[in-house]
């Protein structure tokens, strides 16, 4: 990943299952400035059982007679797709990104297609075989901690670096413990894992963010850290990337009034791109931590500054007094720091009123 913040448009399911609305999501992140586009990539009978619930948002925005696995089922992308959906990201100058949630699914984005990375969705932190496969493709993964805590975010930790650093030793919950706090172990999370802060609901209310986890996971794992929101609005990712956050990751859609599970809480093609513009702003805005004058403010130092001049006309040699010293702009003469300096002084010369003190 570059240094700049890198922003993930999630176009996640939002496809709604046609190609020709995904191709048409890859086209709205390029040209909204993304760095990459990612949606999800599964098979709704390894994902979920027949059986599974649908979430409560789910069921306020799609069929509520619908189970979870009919959702899903619809919402799958075929191997062409993936394959159409890569050519045009690489026509629009976009990276390709998908969230595997299934083994087949990893070993087909990190495989077959050779993907950079492997992102790593919240619902997936405790399930340790689908961790260490994607730890033993020897791919950079970005993990969400969405409804985590801080033991399970280390756990899962442990498991990716016994992925990375044991890629033949059989698995188990000692062997992830040890890898954790060993040398080899903690260099290959720092080489490859970023951590996102995430709230699991859709939309996230703002009051259950706790954007300041972000940071608390940045110190406690030594680790990059970023931010997947789920907030309505762009407030809240911009403000993540004013706290230091490395990657950003946002839901979006071509219409929020779309049918599916996931548009109504995600952004709309203007919105995506003002974000966007926003986070390249406030990233370059961050600058340096160093204090001192900007280029492009030292043309106004003499102007906005003040200096010492006269308040009244005073005659040579008579004595500078608090009536006839005083402070007024521009500030090319002498600095108002030496005022005391000069009170009780013998004027050199004459001066007139607003006349620039000399010495």
């Amino acid at each position: 990943m570059n240094k700049r913040v890198y922003v993930i448009a999630e176009a996640g399911v939002n496809h709604n299952g046609s190609l020709d609305l995904a191709r048409e999501l890859v086209s709205v992140a390029a040209r909204a400035g993304a760095d990459a586009v990612k949606f999800q990539t599964f098979k709704a009978d390894k994902l979920v059982s027949r059986a599974a619930p649908k979430a409560q948002y789910q069921r306020a925005t799609t069929d509520a007679e619908e189970s979870q696995h009919e959702m899903i089922r619809k919402l799958e992308l075929s191997d062409a797709d993936h394959e159409a959906l890569i050519a045009h990201c690489k026509v629009c100058n976009i990276d390709f990104l998908s969230t595997p949630f299934d083994l087949d699914s990893l070993a087909l984005l990190a495989g077959r297609f050779d993907l950079p990375l492997i992102k790593m969705p919240s619902g997936d932190i405790t399930n340790a075989p689908l961790l260490l496969a994607a730890a033993r493709t020897g791919k950079p993964v970005i993990l969400s901690t969405g409804m985590s805590t801080l033991g399970e975010i280390e756990q899962a930790l442990g498991v990716l670096a016994f992925g990375y650093s044991e890629p033949e030793a059989a698995p188990s919950m000692s062997a992830f413990e040890q890898a954790y706090v060993s040398a080899a172990g903690r260099a290959a999370l720092q080489a490859r894992v970023t951590l996102l802060h995430c709230t699991t609901e859709y939309p996230a209310p703002f009051a259950d963010v706790n954007l300041r986890a972000m940071t608390t996971l940045a110190n406690a794992f030594d680790l990059p850290a970023g931010y997947s929101d789920h907030t309505v609005g762009i407030a809240v990712p911009i403000a993540a990337v004013a706290m230091g956050a490395v990657v950003i990751e946002k839901h979006f859609t071509t219409d929020r009034n779309l049918p599916g599970p996931d548009h109504q809480a995600s952004l709309e093609p203007d919105e995506l791109a003002q974000m966007i513009r926003s986070i390249r702003e406030v990233e370059m805005s961050l600058g340096s931590a160093v204090k001192q004058a900007a280029p492009s403010e030292l043309k106004n130092r003499a102007i906005a500054r003040k200096s010492l001049v006269a308040g009244a006309e005073v005659r040579k040699g008579e004595v500078f007094t608090a009536d006839n010293l005083d402070v007024k702009r521009p500030g090319d003469g002498l600095s108002p720091v030496r005022y005391w300096e000069l009170l009780g002084t013998v004027a050199d010369r004459d001066y007139g009123v607003d006349d620039k003190v000399q010495r």
